[in-house]
């Protein structure tokens, strides 16, 4: 007993001196003494432990103490070179450290060879697809292997939200290689991808190290995704000044044109995702580690692979994929243990883009287990977000976590107030509907029926004749919204994805209708006094300059009289409202008010530059120009490309179809670039689909209206005799021609 106590503690001071020579940390953090003695005892290790609590530790420490080259597998190029560069940051040669990927160039590559043949390398960084590569199997064949670490380890399982199918090839190259203890980390597995990772690595007989998901720093909160999100965004991270942070899309493109939205409101912000040159790719994740910018823009798809102690905000612009995906990411924030934010922006179309996407993937890939998969993660995030439960609570169950509080105090349903409210009575007439519906529609349709809306749907199928249209009118469709969603999270409803979203009846739903229960759903109680300080303060940030609003109606008259065209052509009520709000008094700032663009601002700014300066001047007006919210000029290839193909005239359904859109989607592309400023000539187009006659009717019209209302146009020109598509043509000509 005595020797075995000697000899433990003499492995316990083996692991603090290398640990303080290696690293300058003087302990341990949680399990990672336990797992580095059984990496050492050459046993295979399963490590689930969150981002932030030192899991690279527990590969690294063992790797320099031990003989040979341990195999690090990781997916991440970014993260390699983070890490090798930590690493190296430690030790005088270079070489303790490598790297293997497309980043490296053939000398490169070689030099790394030598030095792992003269067993000066301790740890090499590798992808599963360079570690296949023929060249390095015969490489690391020949010198010895002291393990096998295989980070973010998720991406072995279909389960897991970064699935990679590469990763499911290590076991093989393993035993081609030489078999040697293998170390398996991941900061995200839900019981059933971690049985997976086992299963194919197979380490059934692994130790199983596991730390709490809870990150107590984190506060999490979902925020509904509305038109105004660019405006939300740029406020929240205006509010945290000088703090890092990350902000996450969906598309590349869209990480683009948002890092540009937040760099024209002064917010130092770069780009990042798959898409871009490696070395800006490089250079944007030094500038962010460097501190040269405070918010990096990325992709969910691409991941990060920063390693950065003091990341202060995580912003999901878009729902994330899965809830794993969501913990790892929103893991980022806080590493140091200080102040995390972890804000989403949720919105059920991103769930329903999202299950469409894949379901047509997995249809044309011919692997519907793989819609499947996507559409129970899919079914899970929505759960989730569309929660009124402790977030905390719910993500720690998710993990196989008991959270034992009700309450966090660091989450936003934790920090509202609720009531029950009985909605059994709803419950049952939605129930009703989707049934008598015939279990074809979406959520959405059902409330318009509960509702009483007449949409364009409502009346084409006849539901406006239905016993339940209009049953619910007294109620706010939020509420009806709301019961909608409960009814799905609670298991008496379901979407299916194989119908684009279509709701279903389940078996516990049918038994609810023949013997109805009490179905009570939490209800946020608004404290009316704050609410009312809200609503002023915005108010009064926000409302348009009365006054000057009349003097700028008066002006557009008398341009508008100049031009002879009526004055919305000139620019249109909205526009003039931002400008009594937001005084611009330099054409650069005019072109930023929406719906004017450089084209209008060329044309007809000066005066109104001119009204408003001296405004401005005479009335002592601090103009709010540091809280406005700028847009970027919108100069998508697309745009670029249509306005090309105009000046070609290529039919404008044409077009359409070869941008793979419908008409009602090409024709708002093309309002949007004459609204702008920008000429265009669709004549030859017109002259194609409308008779001569009729566009010269539906012209004037617009040249002696009040306003470009299509609605309005619309009764009076007559549905039956022109189509909104034909009208909406007619009015770009005429903004184009009187207007640009």
């Amino acid at each position: 007993m005595h020797s075995q106590i000697v000899k433990e503690m003499t492995r316990h001071e083996q692991l603090i001196a290398a640990l303080q020579h290696n690293f300058g940390f003087d302990n341990f953090k949680g399990n990672q003494e336990a797992i580095i003695n059984n990496v050492m005892d050459g046993k295979n290790t399963f490590v689930l432990m969150p981002t932030g609590s030192g899991k690279s530790l527990c590969y690294q420490l063992p790797a320099l103490m031990m003989d040979g080259v341990a195999i690090i597998i990781s997916p991440l190029i970014a993260l390699m070179k983070n890490q090798v560069d930590a690493i190296r940051s430690y030790y005088d040669e270079d070489s303790v450290a490598h790297f293997i990927n497309s980043s490296l160039s053939r000398p490169e590559i070689h030099a790394v060879h030598e030095d792992i043949i003269q067993g000066k390398t301790k740890l090499l960084y590798m992808a599963p697809e360079g570690l296949q590569k023929q060249e390095n199997v015969e490489l690391l064949q020949g010198v010895k292997v002291s393990f096998y670490a295989i980070d973010e380890a998720h991406c072995i399982s279909e389960w897991g939200h970064d699935f990679r199918p590469e990763y499911r090839n290590i076991r093989p190259l393993v035993e081609k290689i030489g078999i040697a203890p293998i170390i398996a980390l991941t900061a995200t597995a839900t019981p059933k991808v971690q049985q997976d990772i086992q299963k194919n690595l197979q380490i059934n007989d692994a130790a199983v190290f596991k730390s709490s998901f809870n990150r107590p720093n984190l506060y999490y909160e979902v925020r509904q995704k509305t038109a105004e999100v660019n405006k939300d965004l740029v406020r929240f991270i205006k509010q945290m000044e000088g703090k890092s942070g990350i902000v996450y899309c969906m598309a590349r493109k869209e990480v683009e044109s948002l890092a540009q939205i937040l760099q024209v409101n002064n917010i130092s912000a770069l780009p990042y995702h798959a898409g871009m040159d490696a070395a800006e790719r490089s250079k944007n994740q030094d500038a962010f580690l460097m501190e040269k910018c405070q918010v990096i823009v990325a992709t969910i798809a691409f991941g990060m692979g920063i390693d950065k102690p003091d990341v202060r905000f995580v912003v999901h612009y878009d729902v994330p994929k899965s809830l794993e995906g969501y913990y790892q990411e929103t893991g980022r924030a806080g590493r140091d243990g200080g102040e995390g934010r972890c804000i989403c922006f949720y919105s059920p179309k991103d769930i329903d883009r999202l299950r469409s996407f894949q379901l047509d993937k997995s249809r044309q890939d011919n692997n519907m287990q793989e819609a499947e998969i996507t559409n129970q993660l899919l079914a899970e995030t929505q759960q989730y977000m569309e929660s009124s439960t402790c977030r905390r609570r719910l993500l720690l169950h998710y993990f196989g976590e008991k959270y034992p509080h009700e309450n966090c105090g660091c989450c936003d349903n934790c920090n509202k107030i609720f009531k029950q409210y009985d909605a059994t009575e709803l419950l049952g007439l939605a129930i009703e509907t989707v049934q008598e519906c015939n279990e074809r529609f979406k959520p959405e349709h059902i409330v318009d029926i509960l509702h009483g809306n007449k949409t364009p749907d409502v009346l084409s199928f006849q539901h406006d004749e239905m016993e339940n249209f209009g049953v619910a009118s007294d109620e706010t469709e939020e509420l009806l919204n709301t019961i909608m969603k409960e009814a799905m999270m609670h298991g008496f409803l379901e979407k299916d994805a194989s119908t684009y979203g279509s709701v279903h009846i389940t078996p516990q739903g049918k038994k609810f209708l023949r013997r109805p229960t009490k179905f009570e759903i939490p209800i946020e109680v608004i404290d009316e006094d704050a609410e009312e300080n809200i609503e002023q303060n915005m108010i009064g940030s926000s409302a348009a300059d009365t006054e000057l609003y009349s003097i700028l109606k008066d002006l557009r008259k008398k341009v508008g009289k100049q031009h002879d065209v009526p004055p919305y052509v000139i620019f249109q009520d909205p526009s003039l409202e931002a400008m009594a709000t937001f005084y611009p008094i330099t054409l650069e700032e005019l072109q930023n008010i929406p719906g004017v663009g450089a084209g209008k601002a060329k044309r007809y700014g000066d005066e109104f530059i001119k009204v408003i300066k001296e405004y401005v001047e005479e009335n002592e007006i601090i103009r709010p120009e540091d809280l406005r919210v700028k847009t970027v000029a919108h100069k998508s290839a697309h745009k670029v490309a249509i306005i090309e193909a105009i000046d070609r005239r290529i039919a404008i359904d044409d077009l359409a179809l070869r941008f793979g859109m419908s008409m009602e989607e090409i024709v708002k592309e093309i309002e949007a670039i004459v609204y702008s400023g920008t000429k265009l000539n669709i004549r030859y187009f017109l002259e194609e689909v409308i008779d001569p006659d009729s566009i010269e009717e539906i012209f004037d019209y617009f040249k002696h209206a009040e306003n470009d209302s299509i609605k309005l146009a619309m009764q009076e020109l007559g549905e039956d005799y022109y189509s909104e598509i034909e009208v909406r043509l007619v009015r770009i000509q005429f903004h184009s021609d009187l207007g640009n």
